[in-house]
């Protein structure tokens, strides 16, 4: 099987957003939570769900920023305050395992080439049959419910 990597989003953008005031926060298009449920607000950070009364932001991210018509951007929440991506190898997080998915694979030229919804339980399974194709050069994963992006998959 190919190995592959499930990572984090990068923090640094989301950074200057930590600690503004909620009208600042509103000029950007943000929106401050407070968790109320675990699992719940799933941050694209950490790939963790955040815990009850925990501070999250709400913000429109592009995911897919390429000059196709698959360019996509969309809702995600990041634990305020967030420093570090997280990185599984060869490990699908708990965040994505207990969730319904939305699996989509893309080429070298950014166009979708399979797609699959499922159970989080059986990514694994999908991440290895896809990258199974070498024609895969990465693979996104979405909430299905929502539709909101969860994480992108490389192969390692």
């Amino acid at each position: 099987m190919t190995g592959f990597v499930i990572a984090g989003l990068d923090p640094a953008p989301f950074a200057p957003l930590y600690g503004l005031s909620d009208a600042a926060l509103a000029e950007r298009q943000v929106v401050r939570m407070r968790a109320d449920a675990k699992p719940g607000f799933p941050c694209r950070v950490t790939l963790e769900d955040a815990e009850p009364g925990e501070a999250v932001l709400l913000l429109n991210h592009e995911h897919l920023a390429v000059a196709n018509p698959y360019r996509s951007r969309h809702a995600i929440f990041v634990r305020e305050g967030a420093q570090r991506a997280a990185t599984f190898t060869d490990t699908v997080p708990e965040q994505l395992a207990i969730r319904l998915l939305s699996v989509r694979a893309f080429g070298r030229s950014d166009m979708m080439i399979d797609a699959e919804v499922l159970e989080g339980s059986g990514l694994q399974d999908e991440i290895a049959r896809l990258f199974n194709a070498p024609e895969v050069a990465y693979i996104h994963v979405h909430n299905a419910r929502r539709g909101c992006f969860a994480a992108r998959v490389d192969r390692r």
